[in-house]
């Protein structure tokens, strides 16, 4: 028998802290793409200006977090798959994306519980993104 779990806010958006913090996990996430070396591959995908992924980045968590629909405001439906196609997103990319959203996640003290929800919901999403084999 399952057991019903109170969730300590009603979406995670909530949960995580409002635009503020996700504005703040978008900022770091692009930030460590900079930094570390072991998320190269994850960069160079990106070209050489982020402010546009940032934005975008920071609207669609908005609201896939259960908060305010800015990216659907702006540009439609999200189309993830579709709007991702002109990139090779392989293993390696999708693991480094992972790892990069994950160490951002830790960095700017997202809720243990929460973080390890998203990790499974980004894992999804991420392998579901796959275009490449490698």
């Amino acid at each position: 028998m399952e057991s019903e779990e109170k969730l300590p806010h009603n979406t995670p958006f909530e949960w995580i802290g409002g635009e503020d913090r996700v504005k703040a996990l978008v900022d770091r996430f692009y930030d460590l793409m900079d930094l570390e070396p072991g998320y190269a591959q994850l960069r160079a995908s990106h070209g050489t200006e982020l402010a546009r992924a940032r934005q975008n980045l920071f609207w669609f968590l908005c609201g896939w977090l259960g908060g305010p629909q800015h990216y659907v405001e702006r540009h439609g439906h999200p189309r993830l798959r579709a709007r991702h196609m002109p990139f090779v997103i392989g293993i390696q990319e999708r693991d480094q994306w992972l790892a990069c959203m994950d160490q951002a996640m830790g960095e700017v003290g997202v809720d243990a519980t929460l973080r390890a929800r998203l990790q499974a919901s980004f894992f999804q999403t991420a392998d579901w993104m796959r275009n490449s084999p490698g």
